[in-house]
């Protein structure tokens, strides 16, 4: 490493320590031609990851925007700000580990959805809702009737308060 004051690269560390809740590390060091101590930081280098819009639109991944639409169908839900964050913490572990350089905003969508199911299957439909554009009532009620037979079979399972029906079965 080379010394910000002088320029020579005969530095050495002196202390290392976890910074940044475990995310990097501080090291303390010293150059050994001037004797001055400077802080340096090591973090892990992560693949920049571009989204692929429709029409081939490409812009900077934003986990910004996986929350704004998760937080958006999980309104007046008995979803907890902790269970979202849990959940886009799993989707953006899941589409970091794909290790792509560029990915779908669909596949991003896809991967959402599917996580979406367990948290709150009301929300679940609202976000496909938006998500898959439904264009009329029936396709709606198609959902509906999926997420309901799925929830029968045991398939999925929510993590809300038991003590109000969800979706309401007749």
């Amino acid at each position: 490493m080379k010394c910000p004051f002088c320029g020579k690269d005969d530095t050495r560390v002196i202390d290392s320590r976890p910074a940044d809740e475990n995310t990097s590390i501080r090291r303390r060091r010293v150059c050994d031609s001037c004797g001055k101590r400077f802080t340096t930081y090591e973090k892990v280098e992560t693949i920049p990851l571009i989204v692929i819009k429709k029409g081939d639109i490409r812009e900077p991944y934003d986990r910004a925007k996986i929350e704004a639409g998760v937080f958006r169908a999980c309104h007046k839900r008995p979803v907890s700000a902790e269970q979202i964050t849990k959940m886009v913490d799993a989707v953006e572990t899941e589409v970091f580990n794909m290790e792509q350089k560029e990915i779908p905003s669909r596949a991003i969508g896809e991967i959402v959805m599917d996580k979406m199911k367990n948290l709150d299957p009301v929300a679940y439909v609202r976000f496909a809702s938006v998500y898959r554009e439904f264009k009329d009532v029936n396709t709606f009620m198609d959902e509906l009737k999926s997420v309901l037979k799925k929830e029968a079979d045991g398939i999925i399972t929510d993590s809300t308060d038991k003590s109000t029906p969800l979706l309401k079965k007749e």
